[in-house]
């Protein structure tokens, strides 16, 4: 009797010890804003390389081809932190770009010429007004350090793309998203909408019906390049 009543003791300390290990455990897994940010901002990653390999490719505009290039290198390297941090967290990158960034993709590739370059920077615009409006919204709604991290590295690379994109477009006559009060990019402005799908709610915040950066957007709300 001995034996069994300190078999069961043993068991209850063992699930004791069990309870707040699992417990610690699932408060360890990242929020659905963080999983959902990094899966887009790596979709926006893989599609600013793909796309900044074709504006070396098929560009006329040398300031395409220059930026084609920086964006490649930039987001490669973003990328990688992207691809840690995902790693260390537990969460499952998907394999290419969204279906609309895709889409984009394959726009672009039946262009060329002056044609290309201004289809090319419109894509972009909108491109980066999402990825940074997605951006803010992790830095300011995200709950793991590490991604809120990633985010507030990634911003000014982010926006620095933006400014080389609106003056780009000055020259080229394209329009360009507005800026609004607080000074971040919103898609209000734009008469020509860029080739890609548009959404109606931006960023991957906490909704499940937020689409990954890479197309339009009609409501600004977080934001490559």
């Amino acid at each position: 009797m001995l034996g069994i009543k300190r078999l069961g003791l043993l068991a209850a300390l063992v699930l004791v010890g069990i309870a707040p290990a699992a417990a610690a455990q699932a408060a360890a897994q990242p929020s659905q804003q963080d999983t959902q940010y990094l899966q887009a901002v790596h979709q926006v990653n893989l599609f600013e390389i793909a796309a900044g390999d074709l504006a070396q490719q098929k560009g006329q505009n040398a300031d395409v081809k220059r930026l084609g290039e920086m964006f490649k290198t930039d987001h490669t390297q973003l990328d990688q932190t992207v691809q840690s941090t995902a790693q260390q967290l537990g969460v499952t990158l998907p394999n290419e770009p969204t279906a609309d960034q895709q889409r984009v993709a394959d726009e672009l590739n039946n262009l060329s010429g002056a044609e290309f370059d201004r289809a090319w920077v419109t894509a972009q615009l909108a491109g980066h007004v999402q990825a940074i409006q997605a951006t803010q919204t992790e830095i300011s709604q995200g709950s793991e350090q590490s991604v809120i991290q990633l985010a507030q590295d990634a911003l000014p690379v982010l926006q620095a793309h933006y400014d080389e994109l609106v003056a780009l477009a000055q020259q080229l006559g394209i329009p360009v998203p507005q800026a609004s009060a607080s000074g971040t990019p919103s898609p209000g402005g734009t008469t020509t909408p860029a080739p890609g799908g548009t959404t109606e709610s931006p960023a991957p915040g906490g909704t499940t019906e937020q689409p990954a950066p890479g197309g339009t957007t009609e409501t600004p709300a977080p934001g490559n390049s």
